[in-house]
């Protein structure tokens, strides 16, 4: 019972109902060729019977003639032979024709069976496309939600594709990250001898950050008084101040006069 319930299911699985009413479809046409055949068989024997007759009526209506012969010529006994013999040949007649009207019935039973089949396979055959193409439709359709769903073996490959390469794509950025972390801690070496530690970078931060100040002063210097002004004030310091102060000297000196 195992065995045969999972044949039938393996079975029910393979199984296309569009394959189904095809070969079902086959089998009718072939049933209504063997009774087309039988048909020509039957309308055959017919035929053959017929052309006994014809033969064996054109025999009694020659010894018909002779027995007419024969009397006109006195011979009575000729005349009561080919009357025999005529005789036993309208038995074969009777016997041939009764067989032909039997022949002939079946003839016709057949090709009414015959009709009723062509049209039996014709009707058969309008339903198998309808069929065919309702579950032709049914199944695009069942495809086409599947697809949406994401429910149909084709899809759920390519969902397990997309998230195989978000898992890889999220563990590398994570990858990525911590070892940017690790450099900028200096708990690796970068070899290729491009990484500052934390030390120099914020000394080169500092200085950075100097240079802009300075730029930002002469600007506003060479707004203010113009770019000798601008040049004094950012020069401004120990130097500078000590010049004016040489120059301003010897005035404030006072001078005192020889006696």
């Amino acid at each position: 019972m195992i065995f045969r319930a999972k044949a039938n299911k393996a079975l029910d699985r393979a199984e296309d109902p569009r394959e189904t009413l095809d070969y079902s479809y086959q089998k009718q046409l072939e049933l209504l060729q063997k009774v087309r055949r039988g048909v020509a068989d039957v309308a055959t024997s017919r035929k053959r019977l017929e052309l006994q007759l014809n033969q064996l009526q054109q025999q009694s209506t020659k010894l018909e003639d002779q027995g007419r012969k024969a009397l006109a010529l006195g011979r009575e006994d000729l005349a009561r032979e080919a009357l025999s013999r005529r005789a036993a040949l309208q038995q074969q007649v009777t016997d041939l024709e009764t067989q032909h009207a039997t022949l002939q019935g079946e003839e016709e039973k057949l090709t009414l069976a015959a009709q009723r089949l062509q049209a039996k396979v014709d009707a058969f055959r309008t339903k198998k496309e309808t069929i065919k193409a309702t579950y032709t439709a049914a199944q695009a359709q069942t495809r086409i939600g599947e697809a949406f769903s994401g429910i149909s073996e084709e899809m759920g490959d390519v969902g397990l594709a997309i998230q195989r390469a978000e898992d890889k794509t999220a563990q590398l950025q994570a990858r990525a990250g911590a070892i940017d972390e690790l450099l900028a801690s200096g708990a690796l070496d970068d070899q290729s001898g491009m990484h500052k530690d934390d030390i120099q970078a914020e000394l080169d931060r500092l200085s950075g950050g100097t240079d802009v100040e300075l730029e930002l002063q002469r600007m506003k210097a060479e707004l203010a008084g113009g770019p000798s002004a601008g040049q004094q004030a950012i020069e401004g310091g120990p130097g500078g101040q000590s010049q004016q102060q040489s120059q301003q000297q010897p005035q404030d000196t006072p001078r005192f006069d020889k006696q």
